[in-house]
């Protein structure tokens, strides 16, 4: 019952919000007239994958491309809570159907499961909606959570997180990331776990191998070095930019902000004192100039191949809004410096562990970071070798899916 009230005050406060900020307004746009969205379904096997937002769709994106190829009869169900992962997957989703999740209320978990009807659920990392889950089991489908990672002040292992203990007690098998994370799931009486890793390693690998060229960037980056600052907030590019003014940072420099909203670009081009250009107007036609030093990429959808031509890599949201994508960069070679604000990101301390990423404070801590990677020319080497060795995850969930399928 609190539960419930709880979604049913989240989605109000939800369509508060969609009256000021723009986020909120797609998250309540893109559930407006679900129910007429919906594709007129016959006798498909439908597979459900619930993603949180675009990094969940990044770890799901291998398991959902290995089942695919080992079922291709059945039908892909893509389901997002969040805008900024359905924004940018929704015309590309691997997916044969690809939309918002409905607010957690029982009616809409019972509508959409009746519609729907899916024979197994995947829900990605740890995103849990109580009321869809319990209706997927009442209705018989299989449920699994994949590179699942937990931690001990996660609500589910807090005195008031009943609820979502049993929740997670729905799942027929876990996959999780890590020990440490199986040994809190055992804590509570959750057996059925496989330790797998993190399929984002397989995901990153995969793109690193796919020969895609820029057209754009690749004849501004030939033969030249190239730091890229990627997914960076206003307080990254606070400490970064008097670097590359100063020419402290002399080499050729690729800005990918979070956030590519025209204030936020204008923000960015006033803080720079050195030649820069505009991604977006060299796609209109305009010449970007060999002598550019920094190119702003001030769209979405260009980022992860871009890492490509980086020698070494900034991560932003290391200073409070979360630490975003940093096995990307490292799939081309890139070492990887970020925030200190890490400790929900586990691959941020191995990299530390593994001398192919660095974290910082402001100013000093970063161009410190920075030179040191600058020295070390071989990096780049262990940096490949790292993930290449963390491979695998995908692979293990199949199996395991494959023999929990042969026994039951």
């Amino acid at each position: 019952m609190i539960y419930t009230l709880g979604i049913y005050f989240y989605g109000l406060l939800m369509r508060m919000g969609a009256l000021f900020h723009p986020k909120a307004k797609k998250w309540v746009n893109g559930r407006k007239n679900f129910w007429s969205k919906i594709p007129n379904l016959k006798d498909e096997n439908v597979i459900w994958f619930h993603c949180a937002s675009l990094g969940e769709y990044d770890q799901g994106k291998p398991i959902m491309e290995a089942w695919k190829k080992a079922h291709p009869s059945d039908y892909l169900l893509v389901t997002f809570f969040s805008p900024s992962g359905y924004e940018n997957i929704k015309d590309k989703s691997v997916g044969d159907f690809t939309c918002y999740l409905p607010l957690d209320t029982k009616r809409n978990a019972k509508k959409f499961m009746a519609y729907f009807n899916p024979s197994v659920v995947f829900f990605i990392k740890y995103e849990i909606w109580v009321n869809h889950l319990k209706e997927a089991k009442k209705s018989g489908a299989k449920l699994y959570s994949v590179s699942a990672s937990f931690r001990k002040n996660h609500r589910f292992f807090k005195w008031y997180g009943e609820t979502f203990r049993k929740a997670l007690h729905l799942f027929d098998h876990i996959f999780v990331q890590y020990i440490q994370s199986k040994e809190l799931l055992s804590s509570i009486g959750i057996i059925n776990v496989t330790i797998s890793g993190d399929t984002r390693y397989d995901r990153v690998f995969q793109r690193a191998q796919e020969e895609k060229v820029n057209p754009i960037i690749e004849p501004w980056a030939k033969n030249e070095s190239i730091f890229v600052v990627g997914s960076s907030w206003p307080t990254d590019e606070e400490m970064i930019i008097p670097y590359i003014n100063d020419y402290k940072i002399n080499t050729k420099v690729i800005i990918a902000p979070h956030e590519v909203d025209r204030t936020h670009i204008a923000q960015i081009e006033d803080r720079l004192k050195v030649n820069y250009q505009l991604y977006t107007n060299i796609q209109k036609g305009e010449e970007l100039k060999k002598h550019t030093q920094v190119l702003i990429l001030d769209c979405i959808g260009v980022l992860a191949d871009a890492y490509r031509y980086g020698n070494i890599a900034y991560v932003g949201g290391g200073f409070g809004t979360g630490l975003h994508n940093i096995l990307e960069p490292a799939a081309f070679g890139s070492p990887v410096i970020f925030g200190p604000i890490h400790k929900k990101f586990p691959e941020a301390q191995a990299f530390i562990n593994a001398g192919i990423g660095k974290s910082c404070d402001e100013n000093k801590g970063f161009i410190d970071a920075y030179n040191s990677f600058l020295k070390n020319k071989d990096t780049h080497i262990k940096v490949r070798e790292f993930i290449e060795n963390n491979r695998g995850a995908t692979m293990i969930v199949m199996n395991e899916l494959n023999k929990i399928s042969k026994k039951s």
